[in-house]
């Protein structure tokens, strides 16, 4: 039998290179990249969970903006950075689960490219219309459409995002037609839904609430069953167009084979933050929905979402820009 003594030399330098990684992350500034333009919800939820590891781990977090191409030029930037922890991924549904769907061709797979932090936020949407329509209501909007046919148009933050979904699936459940008009986020397109370039928009609730409380645009669903603390005289769609529930999740990830006790440092410190009245009041603000998850979860979410927005996908004929 090996004495004791031998083996601690080598038992001292297995502990110093395993956990280094871990021990000394991070060593930098940590970069989380958001697949859209700022201001929308994907950022600001992204800046949110950047402040709450700032605070928790003691180490600088800052967001980057990398738009394009479907999110896909912020989600393969990720895909392909170095797995130190250092680089992290605020995912969105549409990304993970509609892109390998709408694109015959993708550069990263959302399950073997990447390692789950942590669900950040379910997020409920917003349908908004210019204020000069005669559309108080979703009623109003399927009647309006119906007698104006392929007069309105709706506009979203890129083909396959979820505003762009969301205006599908209600086409489909209702029989309107309507045309879609992409934009590079939520901002650009919603900002044209006030200057009358278009009429509608499914909007994620940050970048709409402000102009909702102006008067800039007029709030007439939101996309899930339940109304949401934002705006609770606000009724589902749901309500008026039966099957229509849902609403995008929004996600940490890291590049795969990032080690798991910097994934599980970061998970805990944001669970954390997501349990806290501070934190669960300022997303309730943002009109986003707290939904804390552990990694091992995610492969079941993204089974499901891929299984309902493939089936969407296809039916309609969502073809990539």
């Amino acid at each position: 039998m090996t004495p004791r003594w031998l083996l601690w030399p080598f038992l001292v330098l297995l502990a110093s290179i395993i956990p280094a990684s871990a021990q000394d992350w991070p060593s930098k500034t940590v970069i989380v990249v958001v697949p859209f333009t700022p201001a929308g919800s994907t950022d600001l939820l992204a800046r949110m969970a950047a402040q709450v590891w700032e605070q928790r781990i003691g180490k600088p977090f800052v967001v980057e903006n990398r738009p394009g191409a479907g999110q896909q030029v912020g989600v393969n930037a990720v895909a392909k950075a170095a797995p130190d922890g250092h680089t992290l991924l605020m995912a969105t549904s549409s990304a993970m689960a509609v892109n390998p769907t709408l694109y015959k061709k993708i550069a990263y797979d959302p399950v073997k490219d990447f390692q789950p932090i942590a669900m950040m936020a379910h997020l409920p949407f917003i349908l908004v219309v210019n204020p000069a329509l005669p559309i108080n209501s979703v009623a109003d909007l399927v009647t309006y459409a119906k007698e104006n046919p392929g007069k309105l148009s709706f506009g979203s933050g890129g083909v396959g995002a979820s505003h762009h979904l969301y205006g599908e699936m209600f086409k489909s459940l209702t029989g309107v037609q309507m045309t879609h008009v992409p934009y590079r986020g939520t901002v650009p397109a919603l900002n044209d839904v006030i200057a009358g370039h278009i009429p509608l928009l499914f909007s994620d609730p940050p970048p709409a609430l402000p102009q909702i409380a102006a008067g800039k645009v007029r709030a007439i669903g939101v996309t899930t069953a339940k109304r949401i603390a934002a705006l609770p005289n606000v009724p589902p769609i749901g309500d008026t167009v039966k099957g229509f529930d849902t609403a995008p999740w929004q996600m940490l990830m890291a590049p795969a084979g990032t080690p798991r006790p910097i994934i599980d440092k970061l998970n805990r410190a944001l669970n954390a933050a997501l349990a806290t009245d501070d934190v669960r009041k300022r997303l309730a603000i943002e009109g986003a929905e707290p939904q804390p998850t552990t990694p091992e979860e995610y492969a079941a979410i993204i089974d499901r979402e891929v299984t309902m927005w493939s089936d969407l996908v296809k039916a309609v004929g969502i073809k990539p820009e």
